[in-house]
């Protein structure tokens, strides 16, 4: 029986219904860090798993399992997102691409430079957490507003946040990747190497490009680089070409690329099942009044508050005005100044990809919980300030 799939569509829809479980998930996990099971929760993420030994060597915790190996699922279907935007989406065309990608380096250069000018003395490093984006909550914000928002803006924010998550993907590359060996690195070359030989002979197994990826996965986890890019790099990879022998089809046009079958297989996974996971064991933080008057005496949780709060719209209204002003691109449909302003706040719900970047970006714990502390507070107050200026504006 022939199943038939819209693939954007789809998408939204279950970043929609994923963002209310992602909320689960954290209350969840909040919950459960402050309740009589704090001490079973935290040791069974601390809990270590050993597979293998000497040069294959897999020591990770429940903890790393959820963050290097189901995490990479996420990126997996984040890059074949950004893949299907590049070739066939809102990022198909250099004039579609230009106004989300100006938009989305204003909103990521702005929430940095709040970021440095508050806690840069103390935490540098941590410029990146600001800069990041949830798709999942903050397109799930926009489809909950309904008629409140223009669809012009829903894509205008699908695009720009999926400009981000390549900004964070490098971030996470090239800032939070040490102590590299150099051996792995070149491991993890020959693998994408054989991957592309692969595809070029048109090879079609599923196994044998998992078997491959997982490869490229154990060469990153050897060599330093954080291992989830193995996901993204494979995703980047998978051609955008007709599939040919599957049962499911698109509604639009009565046929469905390899993307957009792997996204019908793997995207629900990553949504129903691995973000909520992550968010159950990230968010986790012991909320106590000595830890409320740390984070709030913290520079490190002012900085990325404000960074999220006011650097997010405020960079992404300036740099849309600025293209707009030097004619290098026009606002989406029916949108004004006002209504950026409402589309960048739902950009500053960072959460899911900003706790990811918290976790690499502190190596103390307590410096960890204060910045996941402060990257909730500010996905909250962000997505009040843009349903309250969505509301306000539909009300004009």
């Amino acid at each position: 029986m022939t199943r038939r799939i819209a693939p954007h569509r789809d998408f939204l829809h279950r970043e929609s219904s994923g963002g209310l479980l992602i909320l689960l998930a954290s209350a969840l996990g909040l919950i459960t860090a402050n309740s009589p099971l704090s001490d079973n929760y935290f040791s069974t993420l601390d809990f270590k798993l050993t597979l293998g030994a000497d040069w294959y060597l897999i020591d990770l915790s429940i903890l790393k399992v959820i963050n290097y190996l189901l995490m990479s699922i996420f990126f997996f279907v984040v890059g074949l997102e950004i893949k299907r935007e590049l070739t066939s989406g809102h990022l198909a065309s250099f004039k579609k691409a230009l106004l989300p990608f100006i938009a989305a380096v204003g909103g990521m250069a702005v929430p940095a430079l709040i970021y440095l000018a508050i806690a840069g003395g103390v935490a540098p490093g941590g410029w990146g957490v600001p800069v990041a984006t949830d798709i999942a909550l903050a397109v799930g914000l926009l489809a909950m507003l309904g008629t409140s928002v223009a669809a012009s803006l829903r894509s205008f924010l699908l695009a720009l946040a999926v400009i981000d998550d390549i900004g964070a993907i490098l971030i996470i590359a090239f800032v939070y990747s040490t102590g590299i060996k150099f051996s792995w690195l070149a491991a993890a070359a020959l693998c994408v190497g054989v991957i592309a030989v692969l595809k070029k002979a048109g090879v079609a197994s599923m196994l044998v490009y998992s078997i491959f990826a997982f490869t490229l996965w154990f060469s990153f986890y050897k060599t330093g680089v954080h291992p989830t890019l193995a996901g993204v790099i494979i995703g980047l990879m998978t051609p955008n070409i007709l599939h040919r022998g599957t049962k499911v089809e698109d509604v639009e046009d009565g046929s469905v690329s390899v993307i957009e079958w792997l996204e019908h297989k793997f995207h629900p996974v990553s949504t129903f099942l691995v973000v909520p996971i992550f968010a159950f064991a990230n968010t986790g933080v012991v909320i106590t009044s000595e830890s409320i008057k740390g984070a709030s005496q913290s520079l490190i949780a002012w900085g990325i508050f404000f960074g999220l709060v006011i650097g997010k719209p405020l960079g992404v209204l300036l740099a849309s005005i600025a293209a707009k002003r030097s004619k290098l691109a026009e606002f989406p449909e029916g949108a004004t100044n006002s209504s950026i302003l409402a589309t960048g706040s739902a950009a500053g719900i960072g959460f899911t990809v900003a706790i990811f970047i918290a976790d690499l970006a502190f190596d103390d714990a307590q410096t960890q919980d204060i910045a996941v502390l402060a990257v909730i507070v500010a996905s909250v107050v962000s997505a009040l300030l843009s349903i309250a200026l969505f509301k306000l504006l539909a009300r004009k």
